[in-house]
């Protein structure tokens, strides 16, 4: 009967110390969501370049093998003059294989006629950028964002995602998610038409 009563006291302060560490742990989770919510919120109110602004500055270094106009790097003021088809990717985003070969062969489509294409891998190694390039046969010019600096200028929300640029520079429409031939091909005659 005496060991029984030594042992109660021990149970009940180890549970006692479980319930403690289970409330330090739940409380912990509850900081951190809130923590999450604060920073998303932060997020949400960040000024993001919409239709009818002009597109943020970029400066690329095109992966090798890949240049524009026989040059290996550029500036959206070097593509003034021309509709600009900006679009951020990934080797690892599924959604972006989906749209590949459609990028691909709408920029055979227009490329002759004023247009340029911009491929942007974001927050990708090089090997596997290269390797998805090879994969689809891309041959429109590409470039990696060292640092994220570019899509943190453009505040994608996640790739893909593409900014269809007047010869302004004024940004003319935004597409977050997968493109499909309509909305390729209705934006670029537009901005063809438009003269802009």
């Amino acid at each position: 009967m005496s060991d029984i009563t030594q042992t109660t006291p021990k149970t009940e302060e180890s549970q006692q110390h479980s319930i403690r560490w289970g409330m330090i742990a739940l409380w912990v989770a509850v900081i951190a969501l809130l923590a999450l919510l604060g920073w998303g919120l932060v997020n949400t109110n960040a000024t993001r370049p919409e239709a009818g602004e002009q597109a943020p500055a970029l400066d690329v270094e095109f992966f090798d093998g890949y240049e524009w106009e026989e040059r290996t790097t550029a500036d959206l003021s070097d593509m003034q003059g021309k509709v600009v088809v900006l679009n951020f990717w990934a080797s690892w985003c599924v959604e972006c294989r989906l749209e590949a070969d459609l990028i691909e062969n709408t920029w055979r489509d227009y490329k002759d006629q004023d247009v340029v294409f911009l491929g942007v891998a974001y927050a990708d190694v090089e090997p596997n950028s290269i390797a998805y390039l090879d994969e689809f046969n891309v041959t429109y010019p590409n470039a990696p964002d060292l640092g994220t600096d570019i899509s943190d200028d453009y505040e994608i929300t996640g790739v893909p995602e593409t900014f269809f640029i007047d010869k302004e520079g004024t940004i003319q429409h935004v597409q977050i998610g997968p493109l499909n031939q309509a909305t390729m091909d209705g934006v670029i005659k537009q901005l063809l038409r438009d003269g802009g």
